[in-house]
């Protein structure tokens, strides 16, 4: 290539480069030699629509212990039917706080069979912990302050573990681990 540019030379084979990269993500080879796309797990950030007493909520899935210790510390972007879900491996009593936490949320309490057992209003930045009076939960779910109230949401109300099976699968965990079916 006499007399070609070497800066457009370079770019060109980054480019060529770049779009041979780009291509091969996502794919692996089978045993049979075969191309196939490999998914990557879901992370924190995304969401998945999940029924709690007969409202679809769109949550976001906190289950590593940096997930759980964060939860929505530091969010002021939850709309009207956002809320994130806590999962945890065992039935345990439950105690939050709203440290860094701007938005005024509803915590709620939930036993390992999905059902909502208790739940308390929560202020920003209140460091006061709110604990549960039930030693037997494993699920918490975290939405805007009212929200219960205004959508008729009582103790009782049912989380569908099915959705929430198929959002920890999605997630690359094994929904046995915390005691749900596949």
């Amino acid at each position: 290539m006499k007399n070609a540019n070497p800066v457009s030379c370079t770019l060109k084979v980054a480019a060529v480069a770049s779009a041979l990269l780009f291509s091969a993500c996502g794919q692996a080879e089978s045993a049979a030699g075969k191309s196939v796309v490999v998914k990557e797990p879901k992370s924190v950030a995304d969401w998945f629509m999940i029924n709690l007493g007969g409202k679809v909520l769109r949550m976001q899935m906190a289950v590593r212990p940096n997930e759980l210790e964060r939860g929505l510390m530091d969010r002021r972007d939850l709309g009207a039917d956002d809320a994130m879900v806590f999962v945890f491996e065992r039935p345990q009593p439950m105690s939050f706080w709203m440290r860094n936490t701007p938005t005024p949320l509803d915590i709620a309490y939930l036993s390992p069979e999905g059902a909502l057992v208790e739940y308390y209003p929560a202020y920003p930045f209140d460091e006061k912990s709110l604990a549960s009076r039930s030693q037997r939960l494993q699920f918490v779910v975290e939405t805007n302050q009212g929200w219960f109230r205004a959508n008729g949401i009582k103790p009782g109300a049912q989380l569908d573990l099915k959705a929430l099976s198929a959002a920890l699968t999605a997630r690359g965990f094994d929904p046995r681990k915390f005691g749900l079916e596949p």
